[in-house]
């Protein structure tokens, strides 16, 4: 069976899984989130195994499985519209697909240069945004302490950003900086959620910020990965960041 066919089987199954989820009663619906993420970790390992080193099961195939958990928590806060639902089913599978040939090209490009890697890299960069944001939300949406929320949201963004610090150079092997630089940049989203936990700003905003925070944290570390991080680089992040500090003060309430 030639890849691309076990990319699109991979992806049917787990838009059906996703479907499944919630079909699922709602007080077992977290476990079945949860059965939905081993599944695809597992669904994910048997697409993608031609070409996985040993590194590449802790820098590949945990994406997708953190990118299903993500759409079905993120799935129970849509409003009980049929064709919603339709729609994020046929995004999921199309974003499942797309993850896939990315983590393919990351595999198959390991030790040599491919044209394809820029466009993987993006995309993957796109799908850890919108994976960032959907579990953010739901995080924020579930009114924990604030302690706990930025305990959460550093755990669950440390595979993001370790893939995403990975794969600018696609080494033989994981490298100590890469852990250290994504350690570090957890660690400031965790500290960002929690803050931001303490104003009577929406979850979506909340989720919103974190993402940004992220995006303009990944940036300047890829840049510094690739040897790029030039002062222009630096400035346009800094008014990047500006931007979304200048935002987000605005959308705080005065009272």
């Amino acid at each position: 069976m030639r890849r691309r066919e076990k990319f699109v089987i991979a992806a049917i199954l787990l838009s059906l899984g996703l479907l499944g989820v919630q079909l699922t009663a709602l007080e077992y619906r977290y476990w079945a989130v949860l059965v939905l993420s081993v599944v695809t970790f597992i669904v994910s390992s048997w697409a993608l195994n031609d070409d996985l080193q040993k590194h590449e099961w802790l820098t590949i195939v945990p994406f997708p499985a953190l990118y299903a958990a993500s759409v079905s928590l993120f799935y129970f806060l849509l409003p009980p519209s049929v064709f919603s639902r339709i729609l994020l089913l046929v995004l999921f599978g199309v974003g499942m697909y797309a993850l896939y040939l990315s983590a393919n090209i990351f595999s198959v490009a390991k030790g040599r240069t491919i044209q394809l890697v820029h466009a993987a890299q993006a995309i993957s960069l796109i799908l850890s945004l919108v994976t960032s944001l959907l579990i953010s939300n739901t995080i924020f949406s579930l009114k924990f302490p604030f302690f706990l929320n930025g305990l959460l949201i550093g755990l669950v963004h440390f595979p993001l950003i370790f893939t995403s610090l990975w794969s600018v150079n696609l080494e033989q092997k994981i490298q100590k900086e890469t852990v250290q630089l994504t350690v570090v940049l957890s660690l400031v989203l965790a500290q960002v959620s929690t803050v931001v936990s303490f104003f009577p700003l929406t979850v979506w905003y909340n989720a919103l910020f974190v993402m940004s925070v992220m995006y303009i944290g990944v940036g300047i570390l890829q840049s510094s990965l690739k040897g790029r991080l030039f002062s222009r680089t630096l400035t346009e992040y800094s008014l990047v960041a500006m931007f979304v500090g200048l935002v987000f003060l605005l959308v705080v309430p005065l009272k």
